[in-house]
């Protein structure tokens, strides 16, 4: 029989910015609703932070169904970020969240710059929020339907206008939907982000041959799951190696496996997405696959294999 091993349990806290969590794996913003919905499902107090849904100044009522469908490996949503609005987070939604036990990082997402300042300000007032995640690929209604996510010089100005709103930590959530995605973390970085995450969700659509409509009322929609992981890693890769801030791994993690890749390849903390529809532990699990990996690894700190990639052969 084996003696049991004495070594102390390996360190999984990061930083992000001036952001410190207690491990590295987060929700997606989006497949976690405000963190109540899984309360009876997962540990929440396991989680390095929690990302709430996406929320704007005024409520949303989304798209018209049908929104949501299955495709090979993954999933296209065209939810159209609905959300309860500012107020009703604040007074509704907060309450709930300052008792998790768990870093809160709110999402927010405007039509103009404007609007992403005024809920910058407005939420760094509120008790129990941790952090910012500036989604950039919303459609920029005064500027003809072009995304902050895709033109450099329009992120840099959303990320500067957010940063002197607030003096919480701000990650800038990256499109991929980009020719070169290290530009616009760069655009980012330069105006001041703590941090960067991406993936966010690829363009595509889904046809029923039958009826020969679009499966999705919104024609197109938002591909995510284990579909888009290997372009995901990709791009996680090309940004850690770009910018000095830290960047956050999002694409395709459903294992412990998913997440150590994009760890490996300079990812600093991951988000899991879909996997919490169809996995709601899927996030707890995570964390506990990887402090299980750092065992057998002989690594004593999450920081001993963050960046580790080996490229030559």
């Amino acid at each position: 029989m084996e003696p049991l091993s004495t070594a102390p349990p390996p360190e999984m806290n990061i930083s992000l910015g001036p952001l410190h969590l207690a491990n590295p794996v987060m929700t997606a913003s989006g497949t976690f609703g405000y963190g109540a919905e899984f309360i009876n499902l997962v540990d929440l107090k396991r989680l390095g932070a929690l990302v709430v849904k996406g929320i704007s100044l005024e409520p949303r009522p989304g798209n018209p169904p049908p929104r949501i469908v299955e495709t090979s490996c993954g999933m296209l949503n065209a939810i159209g970020l609905e959300n309860v609005g500012l107020d009703r987070f604040i007074h509704q939604k907060m309450p709930f969240l300052r008792t998790c036990r768990s870093r809160i990082i709110v999402n927010i997402l405007g039509d103009s710059i404007d609007e992403y300042a005024l809920l910058a300000e407005k939420l760094t007032q509120v008790a129990g929020i941790d952090g910012l995640e500036i989604n950039i690929s919303c459609p920029n209604v005064k500027k003809g339907g072009v995304a902050f996510g895709t033109v450099p010089e329009m992120a840099a100005a959303v990320t500067l206008a957010v940063k002197n709103a607030t003096d919480l930590p701000v990650i800038v959530k990256l499109s991929p939907n980009v020719t070169d995605v290290t530009v616009m973390a760069k655009a980012a970085e330069e105006s001041g982000a703590d941090a960067v995450s991406l993936i966010n969700t690829l363009i595509g659509m889904a046809i029923d041959i039958h009826t020969r409509k679009p499966k999705l009322a919104n024609i197109i929609g938002g591909l995510s799951g284990p579909a888009i992981k290997p372009i995901a890693l990709r791009m996680v890769w090309q940004v850690a190696r770009t910018v000095s801030i830290p960047v956050v791994g999002i694409g395709g993690i459903g294992t412990a496996e998913d997440a150590i890749e994009f760890l490996l390849a300079g990812a600093s903390a991951v988000q899991v997405g879909t996997a919490n529809f169809y996995n709601p532990a899927a996030a707890e699990q995570i964390c506990t696959g990887i402090e299980a990996y750092l065992n057998r690894q002989g690594a004593s700190s999450v920081h001993e294999i963050i960046g580790t990639l080996q490229t030559t052969f």
